[in-house]
């Protein structure tokens, strides 16, 4: 069995496949998951604030640039994590398996943090797409795993620690280490030539004499992955960075689609508030503790009208900016004496949906660019987009600009 899985090995042998490429690619795939996860908690953590937590309003491209480095990184994940496998999975063909203590918690660090990439960037490529059915909220569950992979990812970068030390440079006589990435066989017994067992069987034979398989080369390599890794931004980038939305040719969302040239997620029969919305008789109800004052869209539309420039920003990567026109929230606050900093309960039409109530705080009420939006693109609101009024806020994602409004309430 040792001899089998040497020659195994010695078959799998290649220029690519080195400590220091191993280095260079896990280099390469930790800054990418940790763009991911320090991006990712913003993310969840602004729609799910914890207490004492502030988030900006400015910048109003904040969150539209956190999320689309965080979908794009965690796209550019995939052929990094696939490269990353390639360099090193030959050690699987190690003996014996486990050695010591310390390769039970190596093994074991890496079993649970491919696994759970895996699982993590399937899934968040489906969310992005909006094409998971699964048994689980997957919001809890992505920020759940994005724990157990930096978790799994911190234990083995300990303990390969040495490895990780001795190649982060390029060795100044040139040595990759290729030589030491296998272990060889006792001297007593002779190390098998390069036709020998099980390489020997696989060879392919021109002319009657036997021909090595091919090899691929460092360059080779690094070239495909960075060509593969490029094609991956520049073809999917597009939904949010708008100078390459020409070259969306996979993102989910194209820019200037949908009603009134803004793409949509949720729409008013999958709310269920068409006959609700469509109400003559609607009016926003305004309220402070016992006090409340009805407004209706008539009402509205007679203060005085504000025009701005927002993105509509979502967690699944894509953005579209906008021109959006309508009253500022913190005026029409000031109708039930709100002129000081509050934050704001906001109440959708909605009668079901985790983000049918979401809460804005008060830096983000007080923002002269926050408004009750009554037209988008110099049209009246189409109920796709949130008729008769909606939020719209610099800074926030869009699940959180809340649409088809019902009630604002002052916390």
């Amino acid at each position: 069995m040792r001899r089998l899985l040497y020659d195994a090995r010695v078959a799998l042998e290649s220029p690519s496949r080195t400590p220091r490429m191993a280095v260079v690619v896990g280099r390469l795939l930790g800054i990418a998951f940790l763009l991911c996860f320090g991006t990712g908690l913003y993310s969840h953590f602004i729609q799910h604030p914890a207490d004492g937590m502030f988030f900006p309003n400015q910048p109003y491209w904040i969150y539209q640039l956190n999320q689309g480095i965080h979908v794009t990184t965690g796209i550019v994940c995939i052929p990094l994590i696939l490269a990353k496998l390639w360099t090193v999975y030959p050690n699987l063909f190690g003996y014996p398996a486990i050695k010591d203590k310390l390769a039970i918690l190596e093994r074991g660090s890496i079993a649970i943090f491919i696994g759970a990439s895996i699982v993590q960037l399937v899934i968040g490529l489906l969310n992005t797409y909006q094409s998971l059915v699964a048994p689980f909220y997957f919001l809890q569950v992505h920020y759940g795993l994005s724990f157990v992979i930096i978790g799994s990812l911190a234990i083995h970068i300990a303990v390969k620690l040495p490895i990780i030390s001795r190649y982060w440079r390029k060795p100044a006589d040139g040595h990759d280490g290729e030589l030491e990435a296998y272990e060889s066989l006792p001297v007593t017994e002779p190390a098998p030539t390069a036709f020998q067992g099980i390489t020997g069987r696989v060879m392919s034979y021109i002319d009657g004499a036997p021909t090595a398989p091919s090899k691929v080369s460092r360059r080779g390599f690094l070239g495909a992955l960075g060509a593969t890794s490029a094609a991956a931004v520049v073809l999917t980038v597009g939904q949010t960075f708008e100078p390459l939305a020409a070259t969306n040719a996979f993102g989910p969302r194209e820019k200037g689609t949908g009603p009134q040239g803004v793409p949509i997620n949720r729409t008013s029969k999958q709310a269920k508030v068409t006959d609700s919305a469509m109400d003559p008789n609607w009016a926003l109800a305004v309220r402070n503790g016992d006090q409340e004052v009805s407004v209706s869209r008539a009402d509205l539309a007679a203060m005085q009208q504000y025009d701005v420039q927002l993105p509509i920003a979502c967690v699944e990567g894509w953005s579209q900016m906008a021109s959006w026109r309508g009253v500022r929230l913190s005026e029409l606050m000031a109708a039930v004496g709100i002129t000081a900093a509050n934050s704001v309960r906001i109440q959708s039409l909605e009668e079901k949906g985790a983000y049918r109530e979401t809460t804005m705080d008060a830096n983000f009420v007080q923002d002269p660019t926050t408004l009750v939006a009554l037209q988008l693109n110099g049209e009246d609101l189409d109920l796709e987009h949130g008729y008769p009024a909606r939020i719209i806020a610099p800074g926030r994602p869009g699940v959180l600009q809340t649409k088809w409004l019902a009630t604002l309430e002052v916390i």
